[in-house]
C-alpha cells in the first residue's frame, strides 16, 4: 500500500520539500520500490509519495506525478478498476495520445485534466486516496 502525504503552509516557506520529503521518509515501509516529492513554494504546497509498484512496475509511475498539460500532480494510493476503461474513453474523447505508462494513477490524472475532478471522481470505480 502507497504513502501519501501533503503539507500546506505560507507561500515562499523555503523548507516545505524538506518537511514533505521527510514525511515520506516515515512511511518508507508503506512503499518501499520508490518515493518522491514535488513542491510549489509559491504556492505553499508540497506533496509526498511513497511507491509500492503493482500496476506499472516501470518509472512511468513514480509519484507525485504530472499531468500531460502540467496543470495538475497527484499522489495517488488505491487502484481503479476500470481504469482501462477509461483511457479507451479518454483516447476516443481527445483522439489517439501517447501514454507513459500503464498505470491507473496517469488514467486518474489524465481523467481530472479533460473531465474535471468531479467528473473523473464519479466515473472512477475502486478504491482509493489521492491528493491533487
Amino acid at each position: 500500500m502507497c504513502g501519501i502525504a501533503g503539507v500546506l503552509g505560507p507561500p515562499g516557506g523555503e523548507s516545505l520539500e524538506a518537511i514533505a520529503s521527510a514525511m515520506a521518509d516515515t512511511m518508507f515501509r508503506r512503499g518501499p520500490d520508490s518515493g518522491g516529492v514535488w513542491s510549489d513554494v509559491s504556492s505553499g504546497v508540497a506533496l509526498s509519495h511513497r511507491r509500492l509498484a503493482i500496476l506499472d512496475l516501470s518509472p512511468a509511475g513514480h509519484q507525485p506525478m504530472h499531468s500531460c498539460d502540467q496543470r495538475y500532480v497527484v499522489s495517488f494510493n488505491g487502484e481503479i478498476y476500470n481504469h482501462l476503461e477509461l483511457r479507451r474513453e479518454l483516447e476516443a474523447g481527445r483522439g489517439a495520445r501517447a501514454w507513459r505508462g500503464t498505470s491507473d494513477t496517469e488514467t486518474l490524472l489524465e481523467a481530472v485534466s479533460a473531465w474535471g475532478l468531479r467528473a473523473a471522481l464519479q466515473r472512477a470505480r475502486g478504491m482509493y486516496a489521492i491528493a491533487l
